[in-house]
């Protein structure tokens, strides 16, 4: 029997997979198992119960990212979106290299070339040219993150915004759960927001993360230190920035 799990990071815990790994020696089933767990989180085996990959030895399989000639192929299939004419010649290559140097994603290539033909029609233009990729590349982030915040409680947008502050007036992309707490803490008294514990903190860093604004590591500094967990943003801390401010509550801050 093989089993294919997607986005296994999402699982709240590892029990499933050890019930899976013992299955057969506890004779539930006469047969052997074998499980294909697929995520985008490379960290994710690192947090996996040490008794659960004893029973499963896995082997670790890495995918690259598309590359812009991959997703340029891609893209050339759903051309057909448009009209004879429509695109120029720089059109796709461009969308394709756009979304190369950022993710390798093909989706979110697709999406940018849908946005650049909403923005040339928008615009009223007979063709869509280089302007309106580069246009759209810029509204698909914002887009895409608006879509995230659209509705979060203001405590969690506070949580971004600190963790925002930081990556924008640091040289560090990433951050301990204690600084970004720190900046959290000064935000709240500045638009007069009640402060949350620690806890209930640590607790809207990982909601995020299960959205994936935020991406959360875990940091061993050995046995004086302990384990500690550190936060970075996954999309652009400007764009994030220049979002969460457009709530009213949010604005004040601007004026810190």
């Amino acid at each position: 029997m093989i089993i294919i799990l997607d986005e296994i990071n999402l699982m709240n815990d590892d029990s499933v997979l050890m019930k899976l790994s013992r299955a057969e020696e506890a004779g539930k089933i006469d047969c052997s198992v074998g499980v294909i767990a697929i995520s985008n989180k490379i960290q994710y085996v690192d947090n996996v119960n040490e008794r659960v990959k004893s029973s499963f030895q896995h082997k670790e399989l890495f995918f690259k990212p598309y590359d812009a000639n991959q997703l340029r192929e891609i893209m050339f299939n759903r051309e057909d979106a448009f009209q004879d004419g429509v695109l120029s010649e720089d059109v796709i290559p461009l969308s394709a290299a756009f979304a190369a140097q950022e993710h390798g994603d093909a989706r979110k290539a697709i999406d940018i070339l849908r946005h650049a033909g909403e923005v040339a029609y928008e615009a009223g233009a007979e063709q869509v040219t280089e302007e309106y990729v580069r246009q759209a590349q810029q509204h698909a982030e914002k887009d895409r993150f608006r879509e995230l915040v659209n509705g979060a409680p203001t405590q969690a947008k506070a949580a971004l915004l600190a963790l925002t502050e930081l990556s924008v007036n640091s040289n560090d992309d990433a951050f301990l759960t204690s600084r970004v707490y720190g900046q959290y803490e000064r935000i709240c008294n500045h638009l007069d927001m009640d402060i949350l514990s620690v806890r209930r903190f640590r607790d809207i860093l990982k909601e995020q993360a299960f959205l994936g604004v935020v991406e959360i590591e875990k940091i061993n500094k050995g046995s004086a230190g302990g384990i500690h967990l550190q936060n970075r943003l996954i999309e652009d801390a400007q764009v994030v920035r220049e979002t969460i401010l457009e709530d009213s509550r949010m604005q004040d801050w601007t004026r810190e």
